[in-house]
């Protein structure tokens, strides 16, 4: 995880693995931390599938940033039909580094397919911060809260819950952790994982009557630090909700149902 940068990487990698199956128990496990109903594979936990294959693809070819640190950003998935836990998933990642923005930040875009045989299972789009610009160039924080948002829930993160989502999935990112290891990678305090706030929006949203999803897409808009409480509203649009912190937007997105 700490390999240094390779200064003269190329801008693009991709590899592919075969996942032998999905692990029953840690879907399970999954959906009680989240409150996640019925037998079907969440939408949501197909990004942790979907995030061990960009972490392997990062780890094993040569790349020309730091992995602890990086920073998610943006987030979509689509589920193209219920996944079989028993079938073999080939599931293939391209890390694509973009141009420098105006203010100097620079993002990797990674790219997932997971293919069941033939059959496209699901694909996963992830935005990753690789460099912060200067500020004032990421763009203005979203109103408080939309005018014509109904509230849904609210949630408060424990102090762990960085530590018990990083056991859950995977994610060891040293900024979700501890308040020295946030320190250490330029944070003020410990931030929730934003898969984390994406899994708890959307099973909240399947539980007010949305349905089963199919799809989601996720912009975390500014951090949520553990302890804080989030606060989730629908609306205005169909299928859009918002996740508040204290005073800002933490995140936004919109979702679709699960047709059939």
């Amino acid at each position: 995880m700490f390999k240094r940068p390779v200064r003269h990487a190329g801008a693009d990698i991709q590899a592919t693995y075969l996942l032998p199956g999905i692990d029953l128990a840690h879907v399970r496990r999954y959906q009680a931390a989240f409150g996640f109903e019925g037998d079907a594979v969440p939408l949501t936990f197909l990004y942790l599938l979907a995030q061990r294959a960009q972490l392997a693809t990062m780890l094993d070819r040569p790349t020309p940033f730091r992995i602890p640190g990086l920073i998610h950003v943006e987030n979509t998935l689509v589920m193209h039909g219920p996944v079989d836990p028993a079938r073999p998933l080939a599931i293939t990642t391209k890390a694509a580094l973009q141009p420098p923005a105006a203010n100097g930040a620079i993002h990797c875009l990674l790219e997932t397919q997971a293919f069941d045989g033939e059959r496209l299972a699901f694909v996963c789009s992830s935005d990753y911060l690789v460099r912060r610009g200067s500020k004032g160039g990421e763009g203005k924080p979203s109103p408080a809260i939309a005018p014509a948002a109904t509230p849904l829930a609210s949630w408060t993160l424990a102090d762990d819950a960085g530590r018990r989502y990083a056991a859950l999935s995977g994610d060891w990112n040293p900024i979700h952790l501890w308040p020295w290891s946030a320190r250490r990678m330029g944070m003020r305090a410990p931030i929730i994982h934003g898969a984390h706030t994406m899994a708890q929006a959307c099973a909240h949203l399947e539980r007010a009557g949305q349905g089963r999803l199919a799809s989601v897409w996720c912009r975390f808009r500014s951090p949520l630090p553990l302890g804080a409480q989030a606060r989730l509203t629908a609306g205005p649009g169909e299928g859009e909700f918002t996740v508040l912190g204290k005073d800002r937007v933490a995140a936004e997105g919109r979702v679709s149902v699960a047709t059939g």
